[in-house]
């Protein structure tokens, strides 16, 4: 694993410096992205309105994806952990359409009870084909 690279975006090094872990590793032909909530990088919260809060998570992962040269095309596999699973599955889908599109990635959601980070309601991880 010492020779895999490390993708630590700008706005997320504090995530690598506090809590020890890389936003995403390059390991071989694949990127494989730490999992990614729906907090605000600058407030450190996250949003209450759950489609804002699943925007905002996408727009995360974003970040991670074009620091490594890759985008949501790219993503293979896909695993989502939901708070409130039934209750935002909906809402969930609607912003995932607006990033994910066809051909679709392998996905798999997860109702779970609570997240690290107090309010969050969803937590995305993936693995992308990096190029080449």
């Amino acid at each position: 694993m010492s020779q895999a690279k490390r993708i630590i975006p700008p706005s997320q090094q504090g995530f690598y410096d506090n809590y020890h872990f890389a936003p995403a590793v390059v390991d071989g032909q694949h990127l494989r992205c730490s999992g990614v909530i729906g907090i605000d990088l600058a407030s450190g919260k996250v949003p209450p309105d759950p489609a804002t809060q699943f925007a905002q998570a996408f727009d995360n992962l974003a970040e991670v994806l074009g620091a490594a040269g890759v985008g949501f095309a790219d993503i293979t596999e896909m695993t989502t952990f939901h708070v409130g699973l039934q209750a935002n599955l909906e809402a969930f889908m609607a912003v995932k359409d607006r990033y994910v599109k066809a051909p679709y990635p392998a996905w798999t959601a997860i109702g779970i009870t609570e997240l690290a980070i107090p309010g969050g309601l969803v937590e995305i991880r993936v693995t992308a084909r990096m190029p080449g």
